[in-house]
């Protein structure tokens, strides 16, 4: 089975089949800041150092295999769905990854509504750029939801997986806005914090993976994405 192809004039490999063997990655950043990134979105960020400077989290022996990462979700009138396939799994009418040098660019489409994803490390810039594009090609009006999704690690990624009952007794936000602050030991042990910011206003937020996710829900279908609401 044939699950992409080399674009030799964008130098881009292209995936245009999500179900691949194993999760196809990229490896975006420079000098100091780093993202991994799959074909379906999943993956994680980190500041110099993956293991003690980890910014969100990334489960390696997750089952299913590659859940948790840079998630989006659309919700049309009850229809949920991601751009990258994962983690709903809603069939897409039209799926392409373009892996390119220093930025992925992920795009699906459902009942012709697109949604383009870019995710890229600029250089010089200790941060990920997420960029979304939304496409009507109908000819009605259409109105829905927009959700997107990160987890915030402990920064020891080793900790974080052994030592759960941290994020009980030491996770600490702050919201300002459309931004959520990650301040965890901040100027307490550590003398760096973590963002996740809009460039709109948004309509709500949680900082409670319970409270997004739900008690028995999963990534592929969160009590907040599935109600319409944060």
């Amino acid at each position: 089975m044939k699950f992409g192809y080399f674009d030799d004039q964008k130098r881009e490999y292209v995936i245009t089949n999500p179900r691949t063997p194993y999760p196809w990655i990229n490896y975006l950043g420079c000098e100091e800041f780093f993202s991994i990134v799959t074909n379906t979105a999943g993956g994680y960020s980190f500041y110099k150092d993956a293991r003690l400077r980890r910014l969100t989290r990334y489960r390696y022996n997750n089952v299913p295999v590659d859940d948790g990462g840079k998630y989006f979700y659309i919700n049309e009138n009850g229809k949920v769905w991601s751009p990258g396939w994962k983690p709903v799994k809603t069939e897409l009418d039209r799926y392409e990854c373009r892996h390119g040098m220093g930025y992925t660019q992920i795009t699906g489409e459902v009942d012709q509504l697109e949604a383009e994803v870019l995710y890229m490390v600029p250089v010089g810039y200790h941060g990920e750029v997420q960029r979304v594009k939304l496409t009507n090609h109908s000819d009605r009006k259409r109105s829905f939801s927009l959700f997107s999704f990160v987890e915030w690690c402990l920064w020891d990624a080793l900790d974080d997986n052994t030592n759960f009952q941290r994020n009980f007794s030491t996770g600490q936000v702050e919201i300002v806005d459309s931004t959520i602050y990650h301040k965890t030991e901040y100027r307490e042990r550590r003398d760096h914090y973590a963002f996740y910011t809009v460039n709109e206003k948004v309509a709500g937020l949680d900082t409670d993976r319970e409270a997004f996710v739900g008690l028995y829900n999963g990534f592929d279908a969160p009590d907040a994405v599935m109600e319409g609401q944060s």
